[in-house]
């Protein structure tokens, strides 16, 4: 397991379901590149009882094909070729069976959503051999693993049939942190500090397969250009490709996620329909609830509002990043993101997704704030008098008392409150308290790539957070 970066707690729970002592279904599920598959081998040293994995566009008889041959593999058996899932799973019952040991037999079956082709029996075959044999084997340790959230959603985890709460265990996996991040970049000798890594990750996220093809040799600039805008660029098609990998009939979710990039701070549901034409009722409720799973999406309500007012904002940093500048950008050039370096469109850019930076390590926030153990709700608030114009990137409200105000500057030197934005952080906090009739105290706490300078205005907030605290673990 020394090649895992990170998920301590994905460890620790498969740790605690080896010993259970009883037959564990345990489903891992995760949008693509995240390291699903990575985690399982890595955990498991790659020795399982069974190993099979499923195969993108393959027929039926295709997929029956390769788990014979794997079966063949690990049992040393010579078992014929099989028609239906039905006697697939008896072999595999039938080899299972006669594996003598008080150890955990691992079963680990991945991209289980590409084994469930048009009128294949594969989930019928499954259901019956985790029902009748499998949940009976108290050795038996049964790992189910895709990219496809709404097969794994739908067909496992809420299940309404013969897997319905059958499922024991499941792990949503997430991408790196900030810190996972750099521990990541370090392991490949890439030592970029943590301005380079916050804005690489504001582009890639903390995708392991996207650092993955960072070369050290090359600046991170020169890596975005190469990876994202050179002719034949690697991740140039990511974007069609990971939707239509997670969702069935991902135009749909592309619809979804291209009105809320209209509009930086989300949208309610009534202007999602208004937008993309939807009709008001469950499939909408599906693909939103969906896009929240898999980190697309974030689902927040202004501060005082009720459920029914709750925006929808998109927080992917790759789609972000697609639909602002690589989607228009196919004749752009070699370098073209080294060309805008100092744009004004790339600042635009930064400040929004340094926002999504910190709304992705709240409790990174909550540790410096020295509040890890306080309940809280996390809100953005904008006046609702236009008149007023005051918008606030990130309400903490603690069951404490006490309300932290979070302005979020990002920028690559320390940041100086002047006299116009201490009037307008000042403007700010008592608009904020006039509309809402908040009765808790205020706090306007700074977060900035650097820090705040500390000048005449500094003593008019009451705390603050540099990037480097984005870092802590």
């Amino acid at each position: 397991m020394n090649k895992i970066i990170g998920r301590e707690n994905e460890i620790k729970q498969l740790e605690q379901y080896l010993v259970s002592g009883k037959a564990e279904f345990v489903v891992v599920y995760g949008r693509r590149r995240v390291g699903k598959t990575f985690l399982i081998r890595e955990f498991f040293n790659n020795k399982f009882a069974f190993y099979f994995s499923g195969a993108e566009n393959k027929s039926k008889q295709g997929q029956l094909n390769n788990f014979t041959k794997a079966l063949r593999l690990f049992s040393n058996k010579k078992y014929p070729k099989v028609k239906t899932w039905d006697d697939a799973f008896f072999q595999l019952r039938e080899y299972s069976s006669s594996i003598k040991t008080k150890r955990r037999k691992v079963i680990f079956i991945d991209e289980m959503p590409w084994l469930d082709t048009q009128r294949s029996g594969f989930l019928s075959a499954f259901e019956y051999f985790w029902n009748t044999f499998a949940s009976a084997d108290s050795n038996i340790f049964l790992v189910a693993c895709g990219s496809a959230t709404s097969w794994m959603l739908d067909k496992l985890l809420k299940n309404r049939g013969g897997l319905h709460n059958r499922v024991t265990r499941q792990i949503a996996l997430k991408p790196f942190t900030l810190k996972e991040t750099e521990k990541f970049l370090l392991r490949k000798k890439i030592s970029y500090d943590h301005l380079q890594i916050a804005e690489c990750y504001m582009i890639m996220g903390g995708i392991p397969y996207y650092l993955e093809q960072i070369i050290k040799e090359n600046s991170l600039y020169q890596n975005v250009d190469n990876l994202f805008f050179k002719k034949d660029a690697i991740l140039n098609n990511e974007f069609s490709v990971l939707y239509s990998s997670l969702f069935k009939k991902s135009d749909n979710y592309v619809k979804i996620i291209k009105a809320l990039d209209r509009k930086k701070k989300g949208l309610t549901r009534e202007e999602i329909i208004e937008i993309t034409q939807f009709s008001d009722g469950g499939s909408l409720t599906k693909m939103l609830d969906e896009l929240e799973q898999c980190d697309f999406i974030r689902v927040y309500n202004h501060f005082g509002k009720k459920n029914k007012n709750k925006i929808y904002q998109l927080i992917d940093f790759y789609s972000l990043f697609y639909l602002n500048f690589i989607q228009n950008a196919k004749n752009a050039g070699d370098n073209y993101w080294s060309s805008l370096i100092d744009n004004q469109r790339h600042k635009i850019w930064s400040g929004f997704a340094f926002e999504r930076l910190c709304f992705s390590h709240i409790n990174q926030i909550k540790r410096k704030l020295g509040i890890s153990g306080v309940l809280t709700c996390i809100y953005s608030w904008h006046s609702s008098n236009p008149k007023n114009n005051v918008q606030i990137d990130l309400v903490i409200d603690r069951n404490d008392r006490i309300i932290n105000l979070c302005e979020i500057k990002f920028s690559n030197k320390i940041f100086a409150i002047n006299k116009e934005i201490n009037v307008a952080l000042r403007e700010q906090k008592a608009v904020f308290l006039e509309e809402t009739g908040a009765n808790k105290a205020i706090h306007t706490t700074m977060i900035t790539s650097f820090g705040v300078k500390h000048n005449s205005y500094w003593n008019n907030i009451q705390s603050e957070i540099t990037l480097d605290d984005l870092f802590e673990n």
